[in-house]
């Protein structure tokens, strides 16, 4: 299974990236932990990846782009994945169709989590204190539901047309997303 799982800021991705990984037996690849990774070491990356993240904004194409080029290249990616934070962008989407046709691979299945903003905007800033996490600021989280609403939410779109998108409600207890999802995933594949 080659999938990505989209959805705005705080809509449980991480998290349902790690627990649907396991479930389906493929590695979550996470331009979130990459970027955070690469800050924590204060890679020549990492610092510059970390100036757009705490304004809130995207990471460059260029950059995310060749992270994500290297990640799928890795073996443990050969035979599937579960790519989340990428694509962000409608440019990034071509980019992510010409690194799997070099693999001879394309995607089988997009899963868009969908929740109110407002409830995301509480999830997230019950998260910065939770983990101390200075980008997470209420003005922050509110530019980032811009931001996803204006580049990434039209992505959605494109997959719809195909014939690739299911979208799953993304509130509620992780065990129940995750069933939610697993079952979604199940009648697109099954439907295909």
């Amino acid at each position: 299974m080659r999938m990505l799982l989209m959805g705005p800021p705080g809509a449980g991705k991480g998290t349902q990236a790690k627990v649907l990984a396991d479930r389906l037996g493929i590695p979550a690849v996470s331009t979130g932990d990459i970027f955070r990774a690469n800050v924590k070491d204060e890679t020549p990356l990492g610092l510059e990846a970390k100036r757009y993240m705490d304004a809130g904004n995207y990471v460059p194409d260029e950059v995310t782009n060749a992270m994500v080029r290297d990640r799928l290249s890795d073996a443990d990616a050969g035979e599937g994945f579960l790519l989340d934070g990428y694509p962000r962008t409608l440019p990034q989407v071509g980019t992510l169709d010409d690194i799997l046709a070099e693999h001879g691979h394309k995607l089988d299945a997009v899963v868009a989590l969908i929740a109110d903003t407002d409830v995301l905007v509480d999830r997230m800033l019950r998260r910065a204190k939770i983990d101390g996490r200075a980008d997470d600021s209420e003005e922050v989280v509110r530019h980032r539901q811009d931001v996803y609403a204006a580049e990434t939410k039209p992505l959605l779109q494109v997959y719809a047309q195909r014939g690739l998108l299911v979208e799953v409600d993304g509130v509620g207890e992780i065990d129940e997303v995750s069933e939610r999802v697993l079952a979604a995933l199940k009648s697109l594949t099954d439907g295909q």
